[in-house]
Formats: structure tokens, sequence, C-alpha cells
């Protein structure tokens, strides 16, 4: 496990800078392509909705039983499963939707005015609106990082599938901040900051929870780790891809994520 810890920061790190790729393609290119991020997020999706339900959620269910018993273990397994869920939705539901950046916006929103409300409200959020991000990707940092330290070969996929949905929140959170600062450079850059929440995150789990890593401690956090991936896969990406969407190449991107995924666990396994 130890050995594992180098690749665990790393995969986080990459991951986390992948805001910062987000928030570059909305200050250079014009528009949206709207097909490759419908199905890109429909990809990253598919892939985060079948490891978790097939591969993260059945090696917490086999960790725990093993540790507590077959029925003690099923129904801590459960627990953990549905308290990701309610972790990432209390997230969810207390930062502001202005400043929330899975309340999507396009490419081409950088140039729109906004209204003299959304202006009004923009600039009064300004570095809160920064926090939000962290806030909402302080919990994917732990997921991937405690995900490769168990398994490097499941951490790579969670880190693709994190990196993909972090490069279109990356526009989400630079569009808003332009609004409300008018400074190109700044919403770059906070953007940018804001996805080193992720390998924060890593460092905590490293720093807090290595001395207490034990078998239920693991089952326990892959459980949260599987619930937290399916709520933002059902919540956040989908929705998004349907928003974009065009001939149903959300539900295309979806099924290949979770084929690729399936071949991609049947290689390494």
């Amino acid at each position: 496990m130890d050995g594992n810890v180098g690749l665990a920061l790393g995969l986080t790190v990459l991951a986390g800078l992948a805001t910062g790729i987000g928030s570059l393609l909305a200050f250079f290119t014009s528009r949206t392509n709207t097909k490759f991020l419908s199905a890109a997020l429909g990809f990253s999706a598919g892939v985060m909705i079948y490891v978790s339900l097939v591969e993260i959620f059945v090696k917490a269910k086999v960790e725990l039983t093993a540790e507590l018993g077959m029925r003690p273990g099923y129904w801590a397994t459960i627990a953990g499963f549905f308290g990701g869920m309610l972790l990432i939705a209390l997230i969810d539901h207390f930062i502001p939707s202005a400043g929330n950046p899975h309340e999507v916006r396009g490419v081409e929103d950088v140039g729109a005015g906004p209204t003299n409300d959304e202006y009004a409200k923009l600039r009064k959020m300004g570095m809160f609106t920064a926090l939000a991000i962290a806030i909402h990707n302080f919990p994917e940092g732990i997921a991937t990082f405690t995900s490769a330290l168990q398994d490097p070969a499941l951490g790579v996929a969670i880190a693709i599938a994190v990196a993909i949905h972090n490069i279109p929140e990356g526009i989400a959170v630079a569009v808003p901040i332009y609004y409300a600062t008018g400074n190109r450079m700044q919403a770059f850059k906070l953007s940018f900051l804001s996805g080193l929440a992720e390998p924060a995150g890593a460092v905590i789990a490293f720093l807090i929870l290595m001395p207490f890593l034990n078998g239920v401690m693991f089952g326990v956090i892959f459980a949260a780790v599987a619930g937290i991936m399916v709520f933002i896969s059902l919540d956040e990406l989908l929705p998004a891809a349907q928003k974009f969407d065009e001939a149903h190449l959300s539900i295309y991107g979806l099924i290949a994520g979770m084929a690729v995924m399936a071949v991609s666990l049947v290689l390494v396994s």
C-alpha cells in the first residue's frame, strides 16, 4: 500500500488540475463543441456509474462482510453508500446555485453580458465562488486518492472520469467569476486553483486517515465513494450532458463509458 501513495497523489493532482483546462478552453475558443461535450460528459457518467456499482460497491461489501459478518457488513455497506450520497447532496444544498460549479454554463456565455441582477449577485460573491468550487472538489480528491491507494488500476479509471468531468466544470467556474470581476486572468487563476482542492483532499486523507485505514475504514470509505460518484453522475453529469445533447450522444457516451470500464476491469484483473 505504501508504494501506491505517490501514484495516488499524482492521479489526484492530475484530476484536479483538469479544471484549468476547462478555464483555458473558455477563453481560447469561441463556442462550446456541444457534440463532444455531451458525449464526454455521458462517457464520464458511464465510467463512474459502472465502476461504482460493479466494482467499488462490491469491494466495500467484501471488506465489510469479512470484518463484521455477512448481515452487519452488508448493512454497513448500504449505510456508507447512501451516506456518501447524503454528504455530497448536503454540499450541493448549502452552496448557492450562482456559486455552484455544477450549474453548467457554456463557453459562449463568456462573451454574453449578464443581467443587472446577475451582475450584482456575482460581483458580491466573487471570492466565495472559488471557495464553493473547492468545497465541491474536496470529497472527489479523497475518493480518487483512497481508490488509487487500494487498487491502482481502479484509481486510474476514477481519475480519468473525474478529470473529464472537471474540464466542463472549469468552464462553469471561470464564467461566473469573470462576470463578477471582469478580469479574465483572475477567473482563470481562481478556476485553476479551485481544482487544487482535490489534491488537498488527498493530502488530508493521507495525513489524517492513513493511521486508521483498516478493513472496516476502507470498506466504509469505498461505499461512500460509490455513493458520491453515483450522485455526481445522476445529479450533475447526465443533466449537463442532456443540456448539450444532440441525437442521444450523451446516452451513447454513457454506454461507451460503461463498456470501456467493463473491458478495462477485465484486462487489469
